[in-house]
């Protein structure tokens, strides 16, 4: 198989690279997709002969239609949480997937794999939810055969949840909007890789779109509080209201600030308390525990 992953230097494509062919078990060679020098150097060495790197613009549909030429599958890692200038959530989702969607049916690749988000809904008033709701339209329209992953806060090496745990273990006191009630359900970034591996596979999770979240759903405030165990710390938790916090948002998109935003705060404080089972089960993978990517987290690493 010959699988191409966009977004290769993303924590998620990171880990589809280390672990190889993993579960899957079939001969694999990859083509990691980045759109920058700077992006390829941040890339683990490849694994299996004849794995190489390409530089790709979504803006080169023949660049991209060459890259994704022979393969069998291509991964599709989308994503931005918080919108800087020339990186809008239209941009992240809709563009670059009807890019790859476009240039997969002129290649006659053989399977689509999205990462999408729990939440996306093409008819959400949330900005981030609508446009990866569109996205993963686009690829349900494609007539390609497809596998659409819904995934929560994602854990583990390199991620920016990891990163903001870390963040909060860094102080003895951690402040967390609305008291950090909202209930989170991590995903642990390896398990993630290896869905996405084993759904590149034609005949895995075929036409199928999966809310894949981690085993235990808990209120963010608890999340903190066991990772601040684990790591023999002893941390206290204060409350920054999120009216207020919403408030500071909206004066500062009004005045024409790019950043954190609204759209992003509800996405980080959404609830989700979903059955692990059904794409766990789909997929065949064990999920792992919420101690164990906790640990994965506290070790250092940058974030993508």
């Amino acid at each position: 198989m010959n699988v191409v992953i966009t977004g290769a230097n993303s924590s998620v494509g990171q880990a589809i690279l280390r672990q190889g062919t993993g579960e899957a078990g079939l001969p694999m060679v990859f083509v990691a997709a980045v759109r920058s020098e700077q992006a390829a150097r941040q890339l683990p060495p490849l694994p299996g002969q004849g794995s190489r790197v390409a530089r790709i613009s979504y803006d080169d549909p023949e660049g991209l239609r060459a890259t994704f030429k022979g393969a069998s599958a291509v991964l599709h890692l989308p994503g931005v949480l918080v919108e800087r200038p020339g990186s809008s959530y239209e941009r992240a989702n809709v563009v670059t997937t009807r890019a790859v969607v476009e240039a997969a049916r002129h290649a006659a690749v053989e399977k689509l794999v999205l990462v999408s988000a729990v939440g996306a809904d093409e008819a959400s008033a949330n900005r981030y939810f609508r446009t990866k709701g569109e996205a993963e339209a686009l690829v349900r329209a494609s007539t390609l055969s497809y596998t659409v992953l819904r995934v929560p806060l994602v854990l583990g090496r390199g991620t920016r949840g990891a990163a903001a745990l870390r963040r909060y273990l860094s102080r003895s006191k951690a402040r967390l909007i609305g008291g950090g009630r909202n209930l989170h359900q991590p995903l642990d970034v390896e398990d993630l890789a290896r869905a996405a591996t084993l759904a590149s596979q034609p005949h895995v999770a075929k036409d199928c779109t999966l809310n894949l979240v981690g085993p235990v759903s808990l209120p963010d405030r608890e999340m903190v509080e066991r990772a601040a165990s684990l790591a023999g710390r002893e941390i206290r938790i204060s409350s920054i209201p999120k009216g207020l916090v919403r408030l500071a948002l909206a004066i500062r998109q009004r005045i024409g600030k790019a950043g954190f935003s609204l759209d992003a705060l509800e996405v980080i404080t959404m609830d989700t308390k979903l059955d692990p089972m059904p794409a766990a089960s789909e997929l065949g993978i064990r999920l792992t525990g919420l101690d164990e990517m906790i640990k994965h987290s506290l070790e250092t690493g940058e974030e993508k």
